[in-house]
């Protein structure tokens, strides 16, 4: 475990368990799930090189159909490869840490993933990427991070991607209905914010477009920031090429 401290504020990494934040220490509180069973269900997790589902694990790139090992009860793969390989610690200060994992052999393309996290005063900075070094290939970054109940979100999306009967966006977007949600969200007026009881507000941004909110839970609350919505390698596909990164970042500020 790597222990990043910013005066009060502990992250603690964990990179053999899918180079995860284990642990938020801030403001004097644990504000994440910190053990959960199996790798989807706790700390806050790197999403890459896709996030979220891929409808029945299956893709196309250049006239090829390609299969990931299924995911999510057997039958869409999901939220990448990152979060279940050990990462590789790049650097590491007392205040930052850098990371990285090749992409294979769970992946059908060479490529490697960087990670960078920074803290800084009330402030938590998460850099993510896709690096292909030898051919173009489809991918998408974000991050999964399960903020412990109780816990009140504002959030006021512009639509919500609605979602067929196997969980995955049908093309249409829509009115946000009342929550709860697990769903895919876009075109927030405002940063989401995160209160807590005891006072911390924190209010996420990030250069990611797309948000799934996952509040159904009633031990925690998901706002995962996406480069793109569930399937995105199908539906709406970014390459990462030689010399040019797919490149995102996440932060956190209380």
């Amino acid at each position: 475990m790597i222990e990043l401290r910013s005066g009060d504020d502990v992250i603690r990494m964990d990179p053999p368990s899918g180079g995860r934040i284990a642990s938020a220490v801030l403001a004097g509180a644990e504000r994440l799930v910190t053990a959960g069973d199996g790798p989807l269900a706790w700390g806050c997790y790197p999403m890459v090189p896709w996030a979220g589902r891929v409808r029945h694990g299956r893709f196309w790139h250049r006239g090829r159909s390609y299969r990931l090992a299924p995911g999510l009860l057997g039958v869409h793969s999901i939220h990448g490869t990152g979060f279940v390989t050990p990462w590789t610690v790049d650097t590491v200060s007392l205040t930052s840490v850098s990371l990285s994992t090749d992409l294979g052999p769970l992946w059908p393309f060479a490529g490697t993933a960087h990670q960078t996290i920074v803290l800084g005063a009330r402030e938590l900075t998460c850099r993510l990427s896709v690096d292909a070094p030898d051919e173009p290939f489809p991918a998408q970054v974000g991050w999964h991070p399960w903020f412990v109940r109780p816990v009140v979100l504002d959030v006021a999306p512009a639509v919500l991607y609605r979602r067929d009967h196997e969980g995955l966006p049908d093309g249409r977007l829509v009115t946000p209905p009342a929550r709860p949600w697990d769903d895919c969200v876009a075109g927030l007026p405002a940063d989401p914010v995160l209160h807590w009881p005891d006072g911390c507000a924190v209010t996420i941004s990030s250069s990611c477009d797309h948000w799934v909110i996952y509040d159904e839970p009633t031990h925690a609350l998901c706002v995962e920031p996406q480069s793109g919505p569930p399937d995105a390698i199908t539906l709406a596909p970014v390459l990462a090429e030689p010399g040019r990164l797919v490149d995102h970042t996440m932060t956190w500020r209380w």
